[in-house]
């Protein structure tokens, strides 16, 4: 009998802690107001919840593990989309590929809060799209919906590691200026990262941009630069 969502909700509960449970909400900013504004938590930590994941994601059905990422409980999606990143690393058809993507983006309304995004995004839409073309996440970055515009961020985080930087580049510079403090951390993150593996290219984006970027989006970006360096863009002197 494959795992049923009431399988993993079971499993979940017996790693629970309700000190967790108590503080993820404020952590995760599920107040009234806050982005993740209504989510409810059980107080499960991430390597817990990997690690059911990891003894579900071979046998459950996708109808269930559809249930999962729709769940109201947060460590539930979450639990869900680590399977799914797990299948999906392990499945080597490119047309099954295709049906995970095809799964993954057709529940991209429950993919709602930061770490969700981080955990799955690049790890599926990421590999799948690197040799494809990318126009999805153009369309993503113009949506208007945060969640949706840091996947299309995010996802870049793939191609970085591969050393391509040209889409994650054009997606900074399209979502440098966001509203939001998530995406300027999203933006500066993906542009540290191109700079641990090249340094003059994001050097040069730096230059051109910074003095138009958001400061969140700034400090990330250049936290391991040398100091005095550091020191010439946030005083404006480059």
């Amino acid at each position: 009998m494959s795992p049923s969502l009431a399988y993993v909700i079971e499993e979940l509960k017996n790693h629970s802690i309700p000190e967790k449970a108590s503080f993820f909400p404020k952590f995760f900013k599920a107040f009234p107001g806050g982005y993740g504004e209504g989510d409810l938590f059980l107080g499960v930590k991430v390597p817990h919840q990997r690690k059911v994941a990891k003894k579900v994601y071979r046998f459950i059905e996708l109808d269930e593990l559809s249930k999962l990422i729709q769940h109201p409980y947060h460590e539930v999606r979450l639990t869900g989309l680590l399977a799914l990143v797990y299948r999906y690393e392990k499945t080597k058809s490119e047309a099954n590929q295709k049906d995970l993507v095809d799964f993954y983006l057709s529940h991209l309304d429950h993919v709602n809060n930061w770490d969700l995004v981080d955990s799955s995004c690049h790890h599926i839409l990421g590999h799948f799209f690197r040799k494809r073309d990318k126009s999805l996440f153009y369309e993503l970055a113009d949506s208007g919906h945060l969640w949706s515009q840091r996947i299309a961020m995010i996802s870049s985080y793939f191609w970085i590691k591969k050393g391509e930087f040209a889409d994650a580049l054009a997606l900074a510079e399209k979502l440098k200026n966001h509203s939001h403090d998530l995406m300027h951390k999203a933006v500066g993150w993906m542009l540290r990262e191109i700079g641990n593996r090249d340094f003059e290219v994001e050097l040069g984006f730096l230059k051109e941009h910074y003095q138009t970027m958001p400061r969140t989006a700034l400090r990330y970006a250049i936290e391991k630069f040398p100091e005095d360096l550091r020191q010439d863009f946030l005083k404006g002197r480059v």
